[in-house]
């Protein structure tokens, strides 16, 4: 068992994991954004829960809006930047299937695991 509780300061942080999925809590702050066009997971799944503030998504050259309470999938491979939108921090939640990050937040190659 794994307890631990998060902070959301400024910026991306894993939280934890093991060897088939793990937790990072994201906080962006107004104008800013994380990734870009070009950003992918090519072997993770990312699930991403917004806790507060507002949003877009642009999946794939897609937008997606993004507020309190959204839970949005972003598939392995997919192109994806987040980006804040409001005047407030946007805080997120991210799950990885399977891990997507070493503990310091490197990303790691396609299929491997991190504990």
């Amino acid at each position: 068992m794994k307890k631990k509780s998060l902070r959301f300061g400024k910026g991306f942080r894993v939280a934890f994991g093991n060897r088939h999925a793990q937790a990072a809590e994201m906080v962006i702050a107004p104008g800013g954004h994380e990734g870009n066009s070009q950003n992918r997971h090519r072997g993770s799944d990312q699930w991403l829960f917004v806790l507060s503030g507002t949003g877009i998504a642009v999946i794939n050259d897609k937008r997606y809006s993004l507020r309190r309470n959204t839970l949005l999938l972003i598939w392995r491979g997919d192109r994806h930047a987040i980006r804040n939108s409001g005047v407030s921090m946007l805080r997120t939640l991210n799950l990885y299937v399977p891990p997507a990050y070493t503990p310091a937040g490197t990303p790691l190659p396609r299929g491997k695991g991190a504990e």
